[in-house]
């Protein structure tokens, strides 16, 4: 099994337990449609909008920290026949945005980076930028396998770990990650009854006074109407 189904099948246990929201403008998470008292559509507040607007008007990683973003969370999760890479569904404005929003991994994350080009000057004498896909996999998995990992590299491990859900929760909150996990979430349906073959054999029926009342799926979204004695008349 590769990395891929490995984070898939992580994912698909945990996604309604801690996953972050994508696309954090506030007309991206709102729910359109839906007003909650006192604020916006979705529930956000004015502040709430403010605090994103300026949280998304400002930069946190610098274009080199952010060229090993892009190779790191493909290298995450890489594009394949069934779904998109993390670039392409923007994961590392993702991360650009969580590094913000929870300052306290601003510092874990750019030592983690830094990392990068002192391992890479160390086995091969130039910067993590300039290495083959081949030279930037050794470092990788240097730190990518816990189980693996030897002491010296303990510190790259939490970081890798800290990059790798951070990838996977930008990743897996995206309509293309709902989608290559077959997570359907809430959806509306209809129950029209029971089934006409369990009615058989149990020998019973719908009472043929209610069968013009009962619902349809195509008529779920109608309001019922009930005459002043209580009675449902449709």
């Amino acid at each position: 099994m590769n990395r891929r189904e490995n984070l898939k099948l992580l994912f698909t246990g945990s996604v309604g337990a801690g996953l972050l929201l994508t696309g954090c403008e506030p007309e991206q998470v709102a729910i359109q449609g839906q007003v909650m008292t006192g604020g916006t559509p979705g529930g956000r507040t004015e502040e709430e909008k403010a605090r994103d607007a300026k949280l998304l008007s400002e930069s946190f990683f610098t274009e080199e920290e952010m060229k090993k973003l892009n190779t790191l969370v493909d290298i995450i999760m890489p594009a394949d026949s069934e779904s998109p890479s993390a670039t392409e569904l923007k994961v590392p404005d993702f991360i650009e945005f969580m590094m913000k929003d929870q300052p306290g991994m601003q510092t874990p994350m750019r030592g983690g980076l830094m990392w990068l080009d002192f391992e890479a000057d160390e086995l091969f004498g130039k910067k993590f930028n300039e290495l083959s896909k081949e030279e930037v996999i050794q470092i990788v998995d240097l730190v990518a396998w816990p189980e693996k990992a030897t002491e010296a590299y303990s510190g790259g491990v939490r970081w890798f770990n800290m990059l790798r859900n951070l990838t996977c929760s930008g990743y897996f909150s995206t309509e293309a990650g709902w989608k290559y996990m077959g997570y359907m979430g809430n959806q509306p349906n209809v129950w029209d009854g029971v089934p006409q073959n369990v009615l058989d054999k149990h020998g019973l029926s719908n009472p043929e006074k209610y069968l013009s009342i009962y619902l349809k799926p195509e008529e779920r979204g109608k309001v019922a109407e009930w005459d002043e004695e209580g009675n449902l008349i449709g």
